[in-house]
């Protein structure tokens, strides 16, 4: 059965206190609606839709960015989740299947979830995604018979008795296309808040004769972030379960509260993570490659056997090869540093190719940019820049060359070649003496002025 998602991605946030659409806030480095969409994403959905609305230009940029071939249409007036679905699903048109609805505020759903709601859907029409609520607080009730689900009441519609019951509505809910498009169309507003209720569907569906059940998922997979309280749990949440994860498939970290993964971090097996590492989003670091204490990682991809760091930060277009040591306050970004080059000491290399087992000494610059344009360094095999060495880009260095330490390097340097280009040194004796002496007078004179 194919399968479509809606992503219900509209509403502003007000308890977050931000002139930013809620769903654009982010966990471990992404929008929570790129959270939502991956986990959807596991379905392998024939289309998907988002429902964006305030902020509808900002959301519906970030939602093509995660996936240019989606579609997304707005709900200018919310006036709840049926309101949503019903104006997402005219997006769909052709499509039949199965729609399963997410919310772009709720980012932790699991594959496993999805997959055993749409194997539910072999036996029942509507599926919903429930939950056993430590504090059912102001959750929809799921009132249920045996397997089947008999209807879903919002808390401020709900009785006393239903109250009590502690099986929680999450609001993720799939059901065949046609089915819903139909359900929709009954659906009233005449409820406490006016609104056009999507969890009114199971109940109607039944009125017709159709089936609803409920799958349930741990507590922990239904976090809603409504409030920056509830951003900082959902970003500790997914730390938690991220740094676990590495640690199953063979990753050491030395400290694992102190490192910081990004949504796609990727780490191989034996890899080792010193503490206080931060990992922003696009990283891979391969098998047996080692990242030092202090380190800041986005954008880059680190090769088996690699070093880098204590202290060092890999920007985007960083690419190591296998055995590169970059050591600390080292900075290198857009450069490709071939196997064995070592970078060891607060060095800076931009916009650059590094051919293998070349050495790069301490304090060497590659100057990139001239206030408009970036210029491209590249250096050969086996050469050997000396320390604070200016190598002034569009600039090349051939194999086997050395700079002379201090050197500004403007210039191609050949293959072999030894390149040294410093002012001419001049030693003026006791003048140093001379110097001190005039300068603690003047500094004698202002003290007995003051």
């Amino acid at each position: 059965m194919s399968t479509a998602l809606i992503v219900l991605a509209a509403g502003k946030g007000t308890r977050m206190n931000s002139d930013q659409p809620k769903v654009l806030h982010r966990i471990a480095g992404a929008p929570m609606l790129w959270h939502a969409l991956r986990a959807g994403a596991a379905l392998e959905p024939e289309r998907t839709v988002v429902v964006g609305g305030h902020g509808f230009d900002a959301v519906a940029e970030a939602a093509r960015d995660y996936d240019p071939d989606l579609s997304v249409v707005e709900q200018a007036e919310q006036l709840g989740t049926g309101h949503a679905v019903r104006i997402a699903l005219p997006a769909l048109e052709g499509f039949e299947g199965d729609v399963v609805v997410l919310y772009g505020d709720t980012p932790f759903i699991s594959p496993d979830t999805l997959e055993a709601m749409r194997a539910a859907r072999a036996t029942h029409d509507v599926v919903v995604l429930g939950f056993e609520a430590a504090d059912p607080a102001r959750y929809g009730r799921l009132v249920i018979d045996g397997d089947d689900l008999i209807k879903i009441v919002e808390f401020k519609d709900a009785t006393d008795e239903e109250r009590d019951i502690t099986l929680c509505n999450s609001g993720v809910i799939a059901a065949d296309k046609g089915l819903l498009a139909e359900m929709l169309t009954k659906v009233g507003n005449d409820n406490a808040s006016g609104e056009y209720y999507l969890t009114d569907v199971p109940g109607l569906a039944r009125t017709e004769g159709r089936s609803a059940t409920v799958v349930r998922c741990p507590e922990a997979e239904t976090l809603g972030v409504n409030s920056r309280t509830d951003l900082a749990f959902a970003e500790a949440a997914f730390q938690a379960a991220a740094r676990a994860e590495l640690l199953d498939l063979g990753v050491t970290l030395q400290a694992p509260e102190t490192v910081h993964l990004a949504w796609d971090t990727v780490v191989g097996r034996d890899a080792e993570i010193e503490p206080n590492v931060v990992f922003g989003p696009g990283v891979t670091v391969e098998s047996g490659a080692r990242i030092r204490a202090f380190s800041h990682l986005e954008g880059c991809h680190v090769s088996r056997g690699a070093i880098v760091g204590p202290y060092a930060r890999l920007r985007p277009g960083a690419e190591l090869a296998e055995d590169v040591h970059v050591g600390n306050f080292v900075e290198v970004k857009n450069a490709v540093l071939h196997e064995g080059v070592k970078a060891n000491h607060l060095t800076y290399i931009g916009d650059a190719e590094i051919g293998e087992k070349t050495n790069i000494g301490a304090g060497t610059i590659t100057c990139n940019y001239d206030g408009v344009f970036k210029h491209r360094t590249v250096i050969g095999k086996r050469a050997f820049i000396g320390s604070d060495t200016m190598l002034v880009a569009p600039v090349t260095i051939g194999d086997g060359a050395m700079t002379g330490s201090g050197s500004t390097i403007t210039s191609d340097v050949p293959a072999g070649a030894l390149a040294i280009a410093r002012g001419k040194q001049e030693t003026k004796p006791g003048l140093a003496e001379k110097l001190m002496n005039m300068l603690r007078a003047k500094k004698a004179k202002q003290k007995a002025n003051a």
